[in-house]
């Protein structure tokens, strides 16, 4: 029987433990933070649900699509609403709202990766930070610090051996790994150059709450351009369940040049810009004040780029597998989902 080790518990990491459910295997998923999902974020407060990481699932792919509406089908809802655009001028337009389902879940999008760990069932341990590899005769170890089998703290563990092992993390996480391993090979730093490489934007996102509706005919805007302060502004009340009525909570997602430039200052400071934001380019002078807020901060959030030719190929060929969403080029949560089921199948055959 397989023993596979996977590191990183969003769903690219979910989903190659999902294909492997009916596998021979043992499935191992490491997550460094004290629960899974990553981007596939939700934080409930005062009666609200809201996705600051990934807005939605949408269906780019078959797979994604019979998933969501099969096994991992229940309190799944759609988001009801048109995409505008804006422009660097915050002129809003009508538009860039192609034919296309826009899916979370009633309690949050947050309950995809719930949905695929319940159905996959790997041993996950939560709160345990891969700190390297280490690639021996009987296959790979696993270094984790901050986290135990148990749940305890327990320094740094030897997990292993791995028949297997699935690097999920974001690309500048993963090359950190890669860069502490101790596997005496020369495709090791190839690898790591090829994955330390993969460009990334970051993004501040802040979530705006009002005890009144918000009345505009459209669910989100996106700056198209590339040139505002502003990349996106979605409505939580546009996902059944997320708001109670007559409320309105925002999602303001910040461009990253400001966010990158903005990233771990005071949070008040940024609420009150991206409030600002908000009430002029949804022309509302209420909105310039909301009742609260609450501030996510992604240093790592979105490739702009993937992973170079041949560096995925390279790897497996020593049973070590890369996944997510910048293997698949794309920054988006359907393609980090379609890049974990894709490696879990590769697994599966034994290639």
């Amino acid at each position: 029987m397989q023993s596979i080790a996977i590191v990183g518990g969003g769903v690219a990491g979910l989903g190659a433990a999902y294909s492997l459910r009916d596998r021979a295997a043992n499935v191992t998923l490491f997550e460094r933070d004290d629960d899974i999902g990553g981007r596939a974020a939700t934080r409930h407060r005062d009666g609200c649900a809201y996705d600051y990481g990934a807005n939605y699932l949408k269906d780019g792919d078959s797979r994604v699509t019979e998933l969501v509406r099969g096994p991992l089908s229940d309190g799944l809802v759609e988001v009801d609403g048109p995409v505008w655009t804006f422009d660097a001028d915050g002129e809003v337009s009508p538009g860039r709202d192609a034919d296309e389902h826009k899916w979370t879940y009633e309690d949050g999008i947050a309950t995809l990766a719930v949905r695929l760990c319940d159905a996959a069932d790997p041993t996950v341990r939560t709160e345990a930070t891969v700190e390297s590899l280490k690639r021996t005769n009987d296959g790979w170890v696993v270094w984790t610090s901050d986290g135990s089998a148990d749940g305890e703290r327990a320094g740094r563990v030897r997990n292993g051996a791995f028949d297997a092992v699935v690097l999920t993390p974001t690309a500048p996480n993963t090359a950190d790994v890669l860069a502490a391993a101790e596997w005496d090979h020369p495709v090791c730093e190839r690898i790591r150059e090829a994955v330390a490489a993969v460009p990334y934007r970051t993004i501040i996102s802040v979530a705006l709450h009002y005890p009144f509706s918000v009345d505009v005919p459209h669910y989100a805007l996106v700056n198209t351009d590339r040139e505002h302060e502003v990349g996106w502004l979605s409505r939580e009340e546009c996902k059944p369940g997320h708001v109670p009525g007559g409320e309105s909570l925002l999602v303001v997602q910040m461009a990253p040049d400001w966010s990158a430039s903005r990233y771990g200052d005071e949070g008040d400071g940024i609420a009150a810009d991206a409030a600002e934001h908000a009430s002029e380019l949804l022309d509302d002078d209420r909105l310039a004040e909301p009742d609260w807020h609450d501030i996510g901060e992604w240093r790592y959030a979105l490739p702009d780029d993937g992973v170079a030719d041949g560096t995925v190929e390279r790897a497996r060929d020593h049973d070590l597998y890369l996944a997510g969403d910048w293997v698949a080029g794309d920054g988006r949560l359907h393609s980090a989902l379609v890049s974990g089921i894709e490696t879990g199948e590769l697994l599966g055959q034994g290639g």
